[in-house]
């Protein structure tokens, strides 16, 4: 089943933020992630959201979802997000119920 990763982030050094950039897409790539979509400036319909980047990544299923996040050439890398951005990641993967 297809699932969604989706994070928030505020990069707090652009820097470091950069260097995270340049390696992510070939480690998502490799573990069969397909970007969606991002956006800087998203319309808040509801509630509060802190400025930064929101984006959207599709995996067919859970654990190659979690063999990307947890696979250590993105813990890795991901020393340089952490460092450099203030981050909110979540994966969705739950079906929609059915109505029986």
């Amino acid at each position: 089943m297809t699932v969604h990763f989706v994070a928030h982030f505020t990069v707090n050094d652009k820097e470091g933020y950069h260097v995270y950039e340049k390696g992510f897409f070939p480690i998502l790539k490799a573990h069969g992630g397909r970007f969606v979509t991002f956006d800087d400036n998203v319309t808040v319909l509801e509630g509060e959201r802190a400025d930064g980047r929101t984006v959207i990544i599709e995996f067919d299923n859970e654990e190659a979802c979690m063999g990307w996040w947890n696979s250590p050439e993105y813990q890795e890398l991901a020393e340089h997000r952490k460092v450099s951005t203030t981050s909110h990641a979540i994966f969705v993967a739950h079906p929609i119920p059915s109505r029986s």
